[in-house]
């Protein structure tokens, strides 16, 4: 059955695209409001000019037709409408009687539709213009009523006072246009002038990233230098330059650890074969051949040993090491181990103690390996008439456990580092009891398991290995130990 292979996660974009889009948006934003701001102030400009014109042409009739009482001063009305529009170039007037009869025309203008729509409000205002279309011109005016008949209080007349402002619109447009232009090629220096800002702020990125391709497992010491980057980019370096601390020292540690194996390999492996080779050389009785085979079977189980040590540090540093966590007695453990190690340490006169009591919440096999590393390190460096003692201590959301013999103090530049894989502080300790050094450092990775830590002591003459395990409430909580 053929099944749909999951789409593959969209790449995000470059910096240099979004920060480059922003500068692009926040530009057509802000030149986009700038435009409409002036062409706005523009239009209210004219705006305001033409209604001061109207406002006192308006007036003006408005108070000639409230003088006319008679049919006498009917006459004179036109001549006093006309001279109303003296100095106010481009002002049109249309004034006509209630029933419709015009009393006024500027020539050529026929205001009588609009003038069915005046207004009665007496007093004139902004509110009160108008635009319309008429004769293919467009007019901004004022429709009122005037001339109140005496006393039924109707208007007797309407008038209409306007101006073309074909102008004024033609002027606007060609200044949006002009406006539209110098909007899109000032948006379009802004996404250059932003691209190119963005590329150069981006320098000092582009030669950490240099820097980072020249870095190899040959040249794992480059740094990058804090102070010569932007202070943005200053805590990148920072983590980067530790961050190769850890990979040089994880690689060092690694050179060693392999030349290591090959050392702790190679020996066995020699004494197999000159074995070998010594009982092939000639006839041999069976006797003499099964001592051979028992030699060899020593060999065989001293590298099985190292085998699974170093499976065992494999899984725990690919954190496959779940420790199965139980209430353990810990003082009942070192006693089991106690009448483990007697005869041993009876053979080395070496006498064994505990103190205290103390439980754990613990993997019992794993703990046990642990415990089993200390003392049978601690039993291989203490001469003979000396004592191993075991103390353990419970307190403060904490279980501690420590082992101490007598001995030559380590040196403490030697202590951080005993827990490394086949690390020794000196010759005289060149063969350990675990036989490839590998001990102590499981010791510290079955501890670490457990989300607790471990520490070397050496001073006045004895050394001693804590450990210190959070109890089961620290273990539920999550916890460390302090």
């Amino acid at each position: 059955m053929d099944t749909e292979r999951p789409a593959a996660p969209r790449r995000p974009r470059s910096l240099v695209w979004r920060l480059t889009a922003l500068i692009a948006v926040a530009a057509a934003l802000v030149f986009a409001a700038f435009g409409w701001f002036v062409r706005q102030s523009i239009e209210q400009h004219f705006e305001e000019q033409d209604f001061g014109e109207l406002h006192v042409v308006a007036l003006a009739v408005r108070r000639a037709l409230e003088g006319v009482k008679t049919e006498r001063d009917l006459g004179a009305l036109a001549s006093r409408l006309g001279d109303s529009l003296a100095g106010h170039h481009g002002v049109h007037l249309y004034v006509a009687r209630a029933d419709g009869h015009t009393i006024f025309a500027t020539p050529g203008t026929d205001f009588s539709a609009i003038a069915h729509q005046a207004s009665d409000s007496r007093d004139v205002d902004r509110g009160a213009l108008r635009i319309w279309r008429d004769a293919g011109h467009t007019y901004r005016g004022i429709a009122l009523r005037a001339g109140e008949a005496p006393g039924d209080g109707r208007h007797r007349y309407t008038v209409t006072v306007a101006m073309a402002i074909d102008y004024h619109l033609r002027y606007l447009k060609h200044f949006n246009l002009t406006l539209s232009a110098m909007v899109a090629g000032g948006i379009a220096i802004m996404i250059l002038m932003g691209w190119i800002a963005v590329r150069q702020g981006h320098a000092p990125l582009r030669r950490i990233v240099a820097q980072v391709h020249r870095i190899s497992s040959n040249h794992l010491h480059t740094r990058i230098a804090p102070d010569t980057v932007p202070e943005e980019l200053s805590e990148l370096a920072l983590s980067f330059n530790e961050m190769l601390d850890r990979i040089e020292e994880a690689f060092r540690r690694l050179s060693n650890f392999s030349a290591d194996i090959a050392h702790e390999l190679r020996t066995p492996v020699t004494n197999l074969m000159t074995q070998t080779q010594v009982a092939l050389a000639g006839a041999r009785s069976g006797d003499e051949y099964r001592e051979v085979l028992y030699s060899s079977l020593e060999e065989y189980e001293r590298m099985a040993q190292m085998i699974g040590d170093m499976l065992f540090l494999a899984q725990a540093d690919n954190e496959a090491m779940l420790p199965r966590r139980e209430r353990v007695d810990l003082a009942a453990e070192v006693r089991a181990l106690f009448d483990y190690f007697e005869a041993w340490a009876e053979e080395r006169a070496v006498s064994l103690e505990i103190d205290g009591a103390a439980d754990a919440l613990c993997d019992r096999e794993m703990m046990r390996r642990a415990l089993t590393n200390l003392l049978s390190n601690a039993i291989h460096h203490t001469a003979a008439g000396g004592t191993v003692r075991v103390e353990l201590r419970a307190a403060a959301g904490t279980t501690r456990v420590s082992v101490e013999n007598p001995g030559p103090d380590i040196p403490a530049e030697h202590l951080p580092r005993l827990f490394d894989r086949f690390y020794r502080a000196d010759r005289s300790r060149r063969r350990a009891v675990d036989g490839a050094g590998l001990g102590l450092a499981i010791v510290k990775s079955i501890v670490e398991a457990h989300g607790g830590r471990v520490a070397a002591v050496s001073a006045g003459q004895r050394t001693r290995f804590e450990i210190a395990l959070p109890d089961a409430a620290g273990v539920l909580s999550g916890g460390k130990p302090r």
